[in-house]
Order: C-alpha cells, then structure tokens, then sequence
C-alpha cells in the first residue's frame, strides 16, 4: 500500500511541478511535509540542501530521498520512476507538437504567459528555503533568525551577485566557513 501512496504522491509532483525542481518544492512540501507528514520541516530543510548539493534534479533526488526513507531501495525506485514518468509523457507530446507549431503566434503567447508564474513558483521556494535556514527549521515566528546563517546568507548573496564567484565555490565556501563557525562558537 505504501508504494501505491508513495508513486502517486510522486506521480502527482511531477505532474504539477512545472518550472523545474525549485518549483517542485512548495509542491513537495505540501504533499510529504504538511499533508502525509512524511517528513518534519527540518528534514525537509535537510533534504532541500541535500538534493540541491547532489547531482540531478532536485524534485528526483527528494523523490528518492523519501522513498528510501519510508519504503527502503523499492521506495526510493517507486518514487523517482513515478517524478519522472509524467515529465517524460509531457516532454516527448511537447516535442512533437512544438516541432509541428512552433511558428504560431498563439504558441508563442501561451510560453510568454507562463514565465510569470515559474517565476513566482520559484520565488515561493527560495523564501522558503531562506526562512528555514535562518531560523533553523522552526515555524515559529517569535525564533530569533540565527546570526552565522544571516552572516553566510549575506556574504553568499554578495558574491554570487558582485564578484560573480560560481555557485560550486558558493556552496563549498559556506560549507567550510559556517561549520568553522560553529567549531568556533
């Protein structure tokens, strides 16, 4: 029964989770974290690091990080078969569409409509993200936001920004300076 729940929990964020991985999460919040309760909001703060610093997809690095957690090696396989199976359906229709329609006025207009609201979906996620790594995880509004994420927040922002450092740098620089951060404190 788990794996049916699983696949279409999966089945479902890969089926609505247009825009890519960052517009997933929201999706993927709602579902695993608010509705099944699979994991708690920070685990989901956890996993959101983890898949962002694995290689691939986002949305498919949760779905194999919660279907290893609630149904072991066959879980993790449900769940990542069932995020990609409707991108995959979509994809090649869209393919083959756009390959025939490409050219029309209306195409072109319905792509431009879209870009908003990926944007604001995306948006979504990166407050999100933000909120949790500041406070640590917690919901509460009365937890102060924590000084060494604010600090690191600040000084990533400023360099990915400004000084145009890579985003690989990014993550390996926080990684050393926060956790010499937090030997220090």
């Amino acid at each position: 029964m788990i794996y049916l729940e699983l696949f279409l929990v999966y089945l479902q964020i890969g089926a609505f989770s247009f825009g890519g991985g960052y517009a997933a999460m929201p999706l993927i919040q709602s579902l695993c974290v608010d509705g099944k309760q699979w994991l708690t909001t920070g685990e989901f703060a956890d996993l959101t690091t983890i898949a962002e610093m694995t290689p691939g997809p986002i949305a498919v690095n949760s779905a194999t990080f919660i279907g290893q957690k609630m149904a072991g090696l066959p879980g993790a396989i449900v769940c990542t078969i069932a995020c990609i199976l409707p991108s995959l359906l979509i994809v090649l229709l869209l393919a083959y569409l756009y390959g025939r329609f490409s050219e029309l006025a209306v195409v072109k207009s319905v792509l431009g409509q879209l870009r908003p609201a990926v944007v604001a979906m995306i948006a979504s996620a990166g407050m999100t993200i933000l909120i949790l790594a500041l406070t640590q995880g917690s919901t509460d509004s009365w937890i102060p936001v924590h000084p060494v994420e604010l600090i690191l927040f600040v000084v990533c922002l400023f360099l990915l920004r400004k000084k145009k450092c890579g985003p690989i740098q990014i993550v390996f620089l926080s990684a050393v300076f926060g956790t010499a951060a937090y030997l220090l404190i």
